[in-house]
């Protein structure tokens, strides 16, 4: 009995250490997409980008972390989470030493596409670890939490420690910051992540759906990361767009007919995948816009200096960090994840307005604080029901893929948020000094219709979730990978919520 017991405690030690682990590799990942930003006129000066080029030190990560990630999620079904996470934070912290040691423009640039590479590798199947670690719907929503918490928090820190390193030491700092963490990652989740049994490839592996999924993502990500440079009505933009659609047409048409595809499009018939994506796509869009123009509006309007803007983040990294910490999970138990979703939408749509309502001598308290904190709050509370829906049905071999088309709906609305926003923001701006208006004035007529489109698009958000986030009253068993656990509060709006016996973890 005793030795039950302390086998029970161990493994429940070893589950949540392992979140840890996986959280620290979503950090590097969070940390990335931020900290490259406010280093950027340093990284321009020292390595001589031109304006465009300097474009490349973003979309280069852009471009193969979104492509990838259904891919790199299928994999994790296929070989083994555990491969598949290793392997990218393997590539992620190496090619973090590259970009850190780079001299010239074109080292870096390389070095940010393997980057982008890791980081899809080690993200698309987090998802898929936790919710086969956690298998209690109270547990995985706080698991969850923490995951929200890295993932949103992750961004706004990214910011403050990216202006302190790039000020204190050098720009190649926050890419080296890098290395212990994923160190440290790597030789924790060796000893401490359970692998899952693979699918294995079967009758072969699916080459042509591989290609095709792949290419066709890439392209689509690069035309909306380039639409920026050339304009979205440009020969260059429809082109790859019209392109990449026509290939991942192709790709679907081939999945429909592969005997072991890459991609079994039965996943799409989960109502709560498909319809919380979409939600979530508008939320992140709008979202988006507060670490992209709000950090510009700071510092080139309000004359904020990079850390005075990354300490201007922590109310709303702060706010994400207490209900990280239970309450998040309290709220889901007791409203269901719907209408917490819903709120959170709601929240997160009233600091963009509060955004859209400041001004040039806008001071930081309290309308921004106010703003700020209404953010994370609004993050905390519907990223983690989001999610919770989109997996609920999901099936257990499947949950790599699940975790990758989540995170691929996420990481696309984020690169289509910046592409739109700051075409919007930019075409504003000049048409206002064509006006002969200041330049001043003119950057701030730009992000101030930047935060109305980013607050509308969070606006149809809360619409849609009225509809497309329906609560499953079945009742019955469909063998997901989040199946009912008969916890009272109804964690997810009655949809099933704990992994079946015998499923693959």
């Amino acid at each position: 009995m005793r030795l039950a017991l302390r086998r029970a405690m161990a493994g429940e030690r070893r589950r949540w250490i392992a979140l840890v682990v996986v959280c620290f590799a979503m950090l590097m990942n969070a940390l990335d997409q931020t900290i490259v930003n406010v280093a950027l006129p340093t990284i321009q000066r020292d390595l001589h980008f031109s304006q465009a080029s300097l474009s490349w030190v973003i979309d280069a990560y852009l471009i193969t972390f979104g492509g990838t990630l259904l891919l790199a999620g299928r994999l994790g079904d296929l070989i083994g989470r555990k491969r598949v996470f290793m392997a990218g934070v393997t590539l992620f912290t190496v090619s973090s030493a590259v970009c850190g040691a780079s001299s010239t423009q074109g080292m870096l640039i390389g070095a940010r596409f393997v980057q982008g590479l890791g980081a899809a590798l080690s993200s698309s199947v987090i998802l898929a670890i936790i919710v086969t670690e956690f298998p209690i719907a109270i547990e995985r929503a706080k698991a969850m939490s923490a995951y929200v918490f890295v993932a949103v928090g992750g961004g706004a820190v990214g910011l403050l420690v990216g202006g302190i390193l790039t000020q204190a030491l050098s720009w190649h700092w926050i890419f080296f910051i890098n290395i212990p963490i994923g160190v440290v990652t790597l030789v924790a989740g060796w000893r401490i992540i359970d692998e899952n049994n693979g699918l294995g490839f079967g009758r072969g592996v699916d080459i042509a759906g591989a290609v095709l999924s792949t290419l066709g993502m890439l392209g689509l990500v690069y035309a909306i990361v380039t639409s920026v440079d050339y304009g979205w009505g440009s020969a260059h933009t429809l082109g790859f767009a019209i392109g990449s659609i026509l290939v991942l047409a192709a790709f679907v048409w081939w999945e429909r007919r592969a005997a072991d595809p890459i991609m079994p499009l039965r996943i799409f018939k989960s109502p709560g995948l498909v319809g919380s994506s979409i939600v979530r796509t508008l939320v992140v869009i709008g979202m988006y816009s507060i670490f992209f123009i709000g950090a510009l509006y700071l510092q080139h309007i309000l004359g904020y200096t990079t850390l005075q803007t990354g300490l201007a983040f922590l109310p709303q990294t702060l706010i994400v960090l207490i209900l990280s910490l239970g309450l998040t999970a309290r709220i889901m138990g007791r409203f269901g994840a719907k209408r917490t979703a819903m709120a959170g939408i709601f929240l997160a749509m009233t600091a963009l307005v509060l955004f859209s309502l400041a001004g040039q001598h806008t001071h930081y308290f309290p309308l921004l604080m106010v703003a700020f904190l209404l953010i994370g709050l609004g993050a905390a509370m519907l990223f983690t029901p989001l999610i919770t829906i989109a997996l609920a049905g999901v099936a257990p071999k499947d949950a790599g893929l699940g975790s990758g088309v989540v995170n691929v709906f996420q990481q696309v609305a984020a690169a289509i948020g910046v592409a739109v926003l700051g075409t919007i923001s930019e075409d504003q701006t000049r048409s206002q000094l064509a006006a002969g208006h200041t330049a001043k004035d003119a950057l701030w007529s730009g992000y101030n219709l930047a935060f109305i489109v980013a607050a509308s698009s969070v606006a149809v958000a809360l619409l849609l979730s009225t509809v497309l986030l329906r609560k499953d009253r079945s009742g019955s068993s469909s063998g997901g990978v989040l199946e009912h656990s008969g916890i009272a509060g109804d964690v997810v709006d009655e949809l099933p919520l704990s992994v079946p016996a015998g499923a693959d973890q």
